[in-house]
């Protein structure tokens, strides 16, 4: 797989962030083994599977935020492990699961780093940098929290401030790890519409990890399922959200029926003491 022409350029009929042959691990074993994945620029796509199937590991290499042991992963036809870090978080912006805040930094504060990328030797803060922070914070509905620390937030409104962060640094594409953990279900509602929101109007690739399929039929228009370490299936939600493949990737026996809403992909469990429906 390649989109780069000789001189290691990109190809600009090729995407923006793809992997080919990215294997990756930690010190106890590989855990992504040989993926090939294209990132369709201007999308959203999903990322699914179950615990410890590489998902978040897989997200961290394209990230450049784990080197890969084989394999590379690419954004805009360079090795992204060999670029500087300035310059590709000036280029992608990534939520990590579970990030970690200095000790009582404030809420804006801490969105406010999201700009240090585009921060440099003769350029320091402006006011494009001040409106930057002002509307994350208005968009994921914590602006009333600005002046708190973050440490004294709820799981919830923690995670609401790092999504915020991540929408400073204003990046044309956005990875983002499990970005509904701790929120309750209006907040996932708001969050992921915001980020469709940002996809349909402003033209941001999306890259989630998601746990809920059914959210992830609804916002992706591309689904990646992991199965131990590997891709399983791929492409749009009604090809990849399947019984059969629930029960391949997940160990778990449903049915799938339209989305009485938006006619995508609604994962039913069956579950063991499920009861059987009656004859008509």
């Amino acid at each position: 797989m390649s989109f780069t022409n000789g001189n290691g350029r990109r190809n600009e009929a090729g995407p923006r962030l793809w992997a080919d042959g990215l294997t990756l691990g930690y010190a106890d074993g590989e855990v992504v083994h040989a993926v090939d994945l294209v990132i369709p620029d201007g999308k959203v796509t999903a990322i699914i599977g179950a615990n410890a199937c590489g998902k978040s590991t897989l997200l961290r290499g394209l990230a450049r935020l784990l080197a890969p042991r084989r394999g590379v992963a690419y954004l805009d036809g360079k090795a992204i492990h060999t670029m500087r870090t300035q310059q590709v978080a000036r280029e992608l912006g990534m939520l990590p699961q579970s990030p970690g805040a200095p000790d009582g930094i404030t809420v804006r504060d801490l969105v406010a780093r999201g700009r240090y990328p585009h921060q440099g030797l003769f350029r320091q803060w402006t006011r494009a940098d001040e409106e930057a922070v002002e509307a994350a914070l208005g968009a994921t509905d914590t602006a009333a929290l600005a002046d708190r620390r973050v440490q004294d937030l709820s799981g919830g409104q923690r995670q609401r401030v790092w999504v915020a962060m991540a929408l400073a640094q204003d990046t044309d594409l956005l990875l983002l790890d499990e970005p509904t953990s701790y929120l309750d279900i209006s907040h996932q509602i708001e969050l992921l519409d915001l980020l469709a929101d940002l996809n349909r109007e402003r033209g941001k690739t999306i890259v989630a990890v998601l746990h809920d399929l059914n959210l992830a039929c609804r916002y992706a228009h591309r689904v990646v399922a992991m199965k131990d370490g590997r891709i399983y299936a791929e492409g749009e939600p009604d090809e990849v959200v399947t019984p059969e493949n629930v029960r391949e990737v997940f160990g778990l026996e449903c049915e799938v029926i339209p989305d009485p809403l938006t006619g995508t992909p609604m994962v039913v469990p069956r579950g063991r003491h499920a009861p059987a429906r009656s004859a008509v």
